[in-house]
C-alpha cells in the first residue's frame, strides 16, 4: 500500500500563519500599559476618548481601535489586508523611539540581512529597478504621489517614509550599452528599533 502524503495548500498554510501573528500583535498591544507613551514613540496620535491610535503608513492614514487591535482606514470603507495589519501592529508595538540618525545602511547590515537578501532582492530591489531603471523620471513622478521627495545618491534617488520613523531610500544607477541599470533599497540606520527583518522585507 502507498501511503500518501498530506498537503495543504501554501496559500490556505500562509493565511493560517497570517492569522496566527495576526493574534499574536494584538496581544503584543494589549500588553502595552502606556499607550500614550508609546504613541509618541511612534510618531501614531491617540484619541482618548474614541480609544483609537491614528498612525500613517505610506501615504494612508489607519485607526487602530483599541483594546482588541481592529484596523482600519481612515475615511475609506477598503478592507485592510492582514498583512498590513501585521506590519502596522509590529511597527507601532516594537517602536523604541529612537531618534533618525541619518546614516544609510543596506538590507545586508540588518540583523540576519546577508542569508535573507536573495529573497530581500528578488522580492524588492529588482522590481524596482526593472519598473523604473531606464525612466528613472518615473520613479521621481510616483515618489510625489506617495508623498516622498528626492535624495541625492546615486543617479537617482528618492525616499518615501513608509512609517513616520522609518523612511525608505530607494536608489538607481543608470546602465549603458555595456551594464543593465542598478538598484538598492537601503534605511536609516535605526530601523531595527522599529521593524525585525523580516518585515522589512514585507514593507
Amino acid at each position: 500500500m502507498t501511503r500518501k502524503r498530506l498537503t495543504v495548500p501554501e496559500p490556505g498554510v500562509r493565511a493560517v500563519a497570517h492569522e496566527m501573528a495576526y493574534k499574536l500583535a494584538c496581544d503584543q498591544l494589549a500588553a502595552i500599559t502606556d499607550i500614550e507613551q508609546q504613541c509618541r514613540k511612534s510618531g501614531a496620535r491617540y484619541l482618548s476618548k474614541e480609544k483609537v491610535i491614528i498612525i500613517d503608513h505610506i501615504y494612508r492614514s489607519y485607526k487602530i481601535n483599541l483594546p482588541h487591535g481592529e484596523i482600519s482606514l481612515v475615511n475609506s470603507e477598503e478592507t485592510v489586508p492582514v498583512r498590513d495589519k501585521i506590519l502596522i501592529l509590529h511597527y507601532f508595538t516594537r517602536a523604541k523611539g529612537t531618534p533618525l540618525s541619518g546614516k544609510i545602511i543596506t538590507y545586508k547590515e540588518l540583523k540576519e540581512g546577508i542569508n535573507y537578501y536573495p529573497t530581500f532582492f528578488k522580492r524588492a530591489i529588482e522590481p524596482v529597478v526593472n519598473h523604473f531603471g531606464d525612466k528613472p523620471q518615473k520613479l521621481l513622478e510616483f515618489t510625489e504621489i506617495l508623498g516622498g521627495h528626492k535624495s541625492d545618491y546615486g543617479d537617482t534617488a528618492v525616499t518615501i517614509a513608509a512609517f513616520p520613523y522609518v523612511p525608505l531610500t530607494i536608489v538607481l544607477w543608470q546602465g549603458d550599452k555595456e551594464f543593465p541599470p542598478e538598484g538598492n533599497i537601503m534605511f536609516d540606520s535605526t530601523i531595527s528599533d522599529y521593524l525585525p527583518t523580516e518585515d522589512v522585507t514585507i514593507i
